[in-house]
């Protein structure tokens, strides 16, 4: 099996994921995922492709991953594994759909508009 690579985005975070065989190591920016992602709600977040398609411990991923908070960032690079483990294995389709996995996040933040605060936050109005 050749390297597979696909990209995740989530808000501003872009994930390149590289994914071939291997003893399951993930390293995400030269770093391992416990160091990278410390809480274990990310770490969750990042393994959710494997643990729902039976696949933990039989792949070696890379991950290029920037822009973005941590969270932003960890969904992203699920993103982009949900998409490398629908291209190893069709059927692994039907198992991630439901659960979400499949689904970019269109939500972004609102741009600051002039005249104003923030995005909707106006000035304080003073009538007198």
């Amino acid at each position: 099996m050749e390297t597979i690579h696909k990209i995740g985005r989530r808000k501003t975070a872009v994930a390149r994921v590289y994914l071939s065989e291997g003893k399951g190591d993930i390293t995400i920016n030269k770093k391992p995922l416990n160091e990278y992602f410390t809480t274990a709600t990310l770490q969750y977040k990042v393994k959710q492709p494997f643990s729902l398609t039976d696949t933990e411990g039989s792949y070696d991923v890379k991950v290029n991953v920037y822009g973005g908070g941590i969270t932003g960032q960890a969904e992203a690079v699920r993103l982009a594994l949900s998409r490398i483990m629908c291209e190893v294995d069709e059927e692994n389709r039907a198992i991630l759909k439901p659960e979400g996995l499949l689904t970019r996040d269109p939500r972004m933040v609102e741009r600051k508009k002039f005249g104003q605060k923030k995005a909707r936050k106006k000035f304080q109005f003073s009538k007198r």
